[in-house]
């Protein structure tokens, strides 16, 4: 019970700060930038759940992202912010697994590494929650959810002016589910961002 307040705690600190700095954001907006990037792609994840053979864990989801970079920071902190992902693996079930999906959404640190324009790496350390629905030979138990852990990175690469794409790995830990050990699924995602941070708005006539 403690740890779901803190982790609800935690919700509500990261969305306050996020609709603060995004309000501030606006506001200022004619003389600064819009602090936001927001993007989706496809997921590829292996489950951590059933027969680990020919590929039969395996499936695929769609992914969003929002972050949020603090308006001005001191010059150790560049590239600091915050993340907000949603992930719902449902495509390409097996036949094994013929009752099978998980969905998560979870916020926390982003870190982009600054030193590169064009290319830039980037890492993820992200709190949230998990839900699994799953095969099973008791009909009344047939779901669950967890408190998760998400930490990942990857590279975000400049295509043209505000548009980027993202390849990123995540590995997540759902603690004692089916058992004393932790569920794994991890597994990689490739999408489309738009990053807001550069856009410089037009003079209004």
């Amino acid at each position: 019970m403690r740890s779901k307040f803190l982790l609800f705690a935690f919700f509500g600190a990261l969305v306050a700060s996020a609709s603060s700095g995004f309000a501030q954001a606006v506001y200022t907006a004619q003389q600064r930038h819009i602090p936001i990037a927001v993007g989706t792609g496809m997921s590829n994840f292996d489950l951590d759940y059933g027969k680990d053979s020919g590929g039969e864990r395996r499936m695929e989801g769609i992914t969003a992202w929002l972050d949020w970079s603090p308006p001005s920071v001191p010059s150790f902190l560049r590239g600091v912010g915050l993340e907000i992902e949603g992930r719902d693996i449902n495509f390409g079930r097996p036949s094994s697994l013929y009752k099978m999906r998980q969905d998560t959404f979870a916020g926390g640190v982003v870190y982009n590494w600054p030193r590169y324009r064009v290319a830039q790496p980037y890492f993820q350390y992200l709190l949230g929650m998990g839900s699994i629905d799953f095969p099973s030979t008791n009909p009344h138990y047939t779901h669950d959810t967890r408190a998760i852990q998400a930490p990942g990175g990857g590279l975000e690469v400049i295509v043209f002016r505000n548009v980027k794409v993202r390849g990123a790995y995540e590995y997540q830990f759902w603690p004692h589910i089916f058992g004393p050990h932790a569920l794994n699924p991890n597994g990689f995602t490739f999408g489309t961002e738009y990053d807001f941070r550069d856009f410089r708005p037009r003079p209004r006539f």
